[in-house]
């Protein structure tokens, strides 16, 4: 199993776009090695976020593992260009989808790997039969749609009850959280079990450099 690995994913969405490099930058500075796309499309989140054009010029300009997050109905009407544009790792929604084992075959065939992540109000268990086929399980910690958003307490007893099937099943999974991570409870949340954490506006706000090692210096 390989939550022993812990990876820092700061999450673009909350970058600042008129100096997106500078931030890209200062994140691999600060020793982040994954960088978190979060794709909406204002019809499964409220919200819209961007899409293939920004992964695509991010991709030429770093070699920081690319962890796209889509947020988005039908999403493998999509995957095949993501994966081209530059994703190594493709997270799908499993409350998305109709046939969630022909979608993660269908990312691993196109040489990437395959996360399934959960909402708020989806019980743990509905993932459970698909940790075996994927690389990454992803739980999200509050509403997915908006930024700085709360982390939700009863996200803890899902990520302990997923990190423990992974120890029992000795699966090679990662578990990554996303939303409301802060300085504050990033150390507790890491404890419950997972090893990709992403953050947003706790990185991008202020020195970037110095937030990105200041997280990764409480979860290492």
């Amino acid at each position: 199993m390989v939550l022993d690995m812990i990876h820092f994913a700061p999450s673009i969405l909350s970058a600042d776009f008129t100096q997106l490099q500078k931030d890209i930058d200062d994140v691999q500075k600060g020793g982040a090695d994954y960088l978190h796309f979060d794709v909406m499309d204002g019809m499964f989140v409220p919200a819209i976020s961007f899409g293939m054009p920004v992964l695509k010029c991010v991709a030429g300009k770093t070699e920081l593992f690319l962890d796209v997050h889509l947020m988005i109905v039908e999403p493998e009407r999509y995957i095949e260009e993501f994966i081209k544009d530059g994703a190594n790792l493709v997270t799908v929604h499993l409350e998305t989808l109709k046939e969630p084992e022909k979608v993660i075959k269908q990312i691993h065939a196109l040489g990437a790997k395959a996360g399934l992540a959960i909402n708020p109000e989806t019980p743990a268990e509905r993932i459970r039969p698909y940790l075996s086929m994927i690389d990454m399980a992803l739980v999200m910690c509050v509403h997915p749609g908006f930024g700085e958003q709360a982390y939700l307490s009863s996200s803890d007893e899902k990520i302990a009850q997923i990190a423990s099937w992974i120890r029992e099943e000795d699966l090679h999974v990662d578990l990554e959280v996303d939303g409301g991570i802060k300085m504050e409870n990033v150390e507790r949340i890491a404890a419950l079990g997972a090893n990709v954490i992403v953050a947003g506006s706790a990185v991008f706000k202020g020195d970037v450099e110095e937030n990105t090692r200041e997280f990764i210096g409480k979860i290492k």
